[in-house]
């Protein structure tokens, strides 16, 4: 058995989950479900159909329950047992400090804490507790949910636009601490719904490592992606032009100016970040190449150094100006996977060190999978009637009647 010592406050233990960082409804629903059948099991003291010398009666089947939490209504399916004995009083508990239970529920499912250790904290909080094979079962429902909706196929429609970034946890394998890369596709689909396309936890940033990721994403149907927003990571860059041979980069434009900024003496700093500034929210292509001459003539000896980073990204910096105006904001950096990797920071730092990457997917798998249910059932990310417009004007003047293709 894994051991993890937590060495959390009460208000640590609380904060974990704030109003943005909810379990999705489906798995609450799953987790709470599962307990309930469980409970019943432990009352009982035999499994269903099983044949025991220490059953203390049967099963009578279920009625339904209504919960209302902070993460939806749910429905429980409440056992029946003929005795009529089967309490739900976790519930009634739950309803009053549901927070409290959330948090207990997701501490089950990391890995590393002790299925003994979990036992208390689920008996602090809740009032109750639950045998370690219990628990167990608990990480093993949630592990496939989130695996199948891991590997949800992405055919149903395309996704023009792709937005990717990593961040590095630490997992402890091998009796080591390794720092691992944590892989993360958003999508903006046909329709303009944002979605998390996928993501996986590899040994490094290595071209190696995204190509894979990539592959994957296709093999489950993602096709007809036309603009990737990333970062400049070699590998990564590589492994977009290899895997998504004909769609455009965009160099993520937050990233490229800090680029230039840490190049630029600190005299310099606030009249090259105006100009660079200007270049990327310039109208169109031409007006930024025209205001590049500029920068590079007012600094090209003043501040060498960044005005050779500007000039060699330019292209990859500017390409989102090819898109009609109102697409450009959204699409010009990574600042949205970046605000997902700050909810996952917020959960990384209270655990530290993850005990294997089961438990890493595990605590941020569940955590994905809310905020892709958050967005399913929002507003559009984008309006995109204008791109597809402008995606077939293309598409005409590049082929006119009577040309073939």
């Amino acid at each position: 058995m894994t051991h993890f010592h937590l060495t959390l406050s009460a208000d640590e233990l609380h904060q974990l989950f704030t109003t943005n960082g909810k379990l999705a409804p489906s798995i609450m629903q799953s987790f709470l479900n599962q307990l309930l059948q469980k409970q019943a099991a432990e009352q009982i003291q035999a499994e269903p159909y099983e044949r025991s010398h220490e059953r203390t009666t049967y099963r009578n089947g279920s009625y339904e329950r209504q919960l209302t939490t902070r993460v939806g209504r749910i429905t429980l399916r409440v056992p029946r047992l003929r005795n009529g004995l089967f309490s739900t009083e976790l519930f009634e508990r739950y309803q009053r400090h549901e927070k409290a239970l959330v948090l207990a529920l997701m501490e089950m499912v990391v890995q590393g804490v002790s299925t003994r250790k979990v036992t208390e904290i689920t008996e602090e909080l809740c009032g109750t507790s639950f045998s370690k094979s219990t628990i167990s079962e608990l990480c093993k429902g949630l592990d496939e949910e989130i695996q199948q909706w891991k590997e949800r196929p992405l055919n149903e429609q395309a996704y023009p636009f792709v937005v990717v970034d990593a961040l590095y946890v630490k997992i402890r394998e091998e009796g080591r601490i390794r720092s691992r890369s944590f892989l993360l596709a958003t999508g903006i689909n046909q329709d303009g719904c944002r979605e998390i396309l996928g993501f996986t936890v590899g040994d490094s940033e290595s071209y190696d490592s995204w190509s894979t990721f990539f592959a994957s994403l296709k093999e489950r149907g993602l096709y007809g992606v036309d603009f990737v927003v990333s970062d400049q990571h070699g590998g990564l860059v590589k492994a977009i032009h290899t895997q998504f041979q004909g769609c455009t980069w965009q160099r993520c434009q937050t990233h490229f100016l800090r680029n230039i900024m840490d190049a630029t003496p600190k005299t310099l700093q606030e009249d090259v970040h105006k100009h660079v500034r200007a270049i990327l929210d310039a109208p169109s292509i031409p007006v930024a190449r025209t205001l590049l001459d500029e920068t590079l003539a007012a600094f090209g000896e003043k501040a060498a150094k960044a005005m050779g980073i500007l000039e060699v990204g330019f292209d990859d910096a500017v390409a989102i100006l090819e898109l009609p105006e109102r697409y450009r904001k959204r699409l010009r950096t990574t600042n949205s996977v970046e605000r997902l990797n700050e909810e996952i920071r917020r959960r990384e730092r209270v655990i530290r060190i993850f005990p294997n990457r089961e438990s890493a997917i595990r605590l941020i798998g569940a955590m994905l999978l809310s905020q892709d249910e958050k967005w399913s059932t929002g507003r559009k990310y984008l309006e995109l009637d204008e791109y597809h417009e402008w995606i077939n004007n293309r598409q005409t003047e590049s082929h006119p009647e009577g040309t073939e293709a």
